[in-house]
């Protein structure tokens, strides 16, 4: 593929404000916003995975966006799809002489975009999972820390289901050694400018409370009902994790409501974390994020993006 124009990324852990920001500097220079959400592809599932749609109506303007609503509840989506729908988009984008912005949380899916990503390689090993399915999430992660694979500085282990995949990626490595995979290679890897949020802790933990909350009462337990109604099974829907996971377990009588909102808000404020966690490896392995102050008024943050995005994208058209 002919990368001729740069990404401009805007990431951040979950309640940051990406969505806000990312919106508002692609209403400034003519972008339109890829998702690099691995959630809000699906249809149906829009007050869970927060895809906040009101936020791409900016001053009267409507910003396009991509890689939301494409696939039905209850399918798998993985990142081998994300790449692949992702290159869709870039090149829709460019052909309308637009700038591509990409706006998510999910790190695994930016991760495969600006360093390369080979892992549809690895063939599933359904016995492994059985296997795994047993165990802990602890004793999965302790499984893991022991393994010994060029995959593992790589892996992003923030679900349970990721977790998973990458014990079957270490296993398969260990198992093959002679097995040439790449995990980074320059000709997969987009060129990007990445900007990222990140508010206090405190401010956070508020955040998502506050909007945990506000989805309670806009209907989230509504929405997964009529997804159970509509024939999706409760492991799918628990697949998907977090939302989903809990709403559905107090649904079909596994939690009752108030230990559902317990622990669904405590696992939102861990999943926050294990982003920020994984953010701060893609820093490690040499991707520079622009963290933007939180006390900067909207209108910094916007000039801020866009004029280092342009330089950037100066100096990138200038060596290409």
């Amino acid at each position: 593929m002919n990368l001729e124009t740069p990404l401009l990324v805007i990431l951040g852990p979950t309640a940051s404000g990406k969505t806000h920001l990312a919106t508002r500097v692609a209403y400034e220079i003519g972008g339109e916003v890829i998702s690099a959400d691995s959630r809000q592809v699906y249809r149906q599932m829009d007050i869970g995975t927060g895809k906040d749609l009101d936020e791409y109506r900016v001053n009267g303007r409507s910003i396009p966006y991509h890689l939301i609503n494409i696939r039905d509840a209850g399918e798998k989506y993985n990142v081998n799809d994300f790449q692949h729908d992702f290159a869709d988009s870039y090149r829709e984008i460019l052909a309308a002489n637009h700038i591509p912005v990409v706006c998510g949380g999910t790190g695994f899916y930016m991760y495969a975009l600006l360093k390369g990503h080979a892992n549809d390689t690895v063939p599933v090993n359904e016995a492994l999972r059985e296997s795994l399915e047993n165990q802990t999430t602890e004793q999965l992660l302790e499984q893991f820390h022991r393994s010994n694979s060029p995959y593992h500085s790589l892996a992003d282990t923030s679900t349970r289901k990721r977790l998973i995949r990458a014990l079957e990626i270490a296993t398969f490595l260990s198992e093959h050694p002679g097995q040439e995979i790449r995990f980074g290679t320059k000709d997969q890897a987009y060129p990007a400018m990445i900007f990222g949020l990140n508010p206090p802790v405190e401010t956070r933990r508020e955040r998502i409370s506050q909007r945990l909350a506000a989805r309670l009462k806009q209907g989230l337990i509504e929405e997964v009902q009529n997804l159970l109604n509509e024939g999706i099974s409760d492991e799918s829907l628990i697949y998907y994790g977090l939302e989903y996971k809990y709403v559905t377990l107090y649904l079909t009588g596994g939690l009752s409501y108030e230990e559902m909102c317990v622990k669904l808000e405590t696992e939102i404020h861990r999943f926050a974390k294990r982003q920020m966690t994984f953010f701060r490896k893609m820093e490690k392995d040499g991707l520079k994020i622009n963290w933007i102050p939180h006390e900067w008024a909207e209108n910094e943050k916007i000039r801020f993006v866009i004029a280092h995005y342009r330089e950037f994208k100066s100096g990138n058209t200038s060596n290409m």
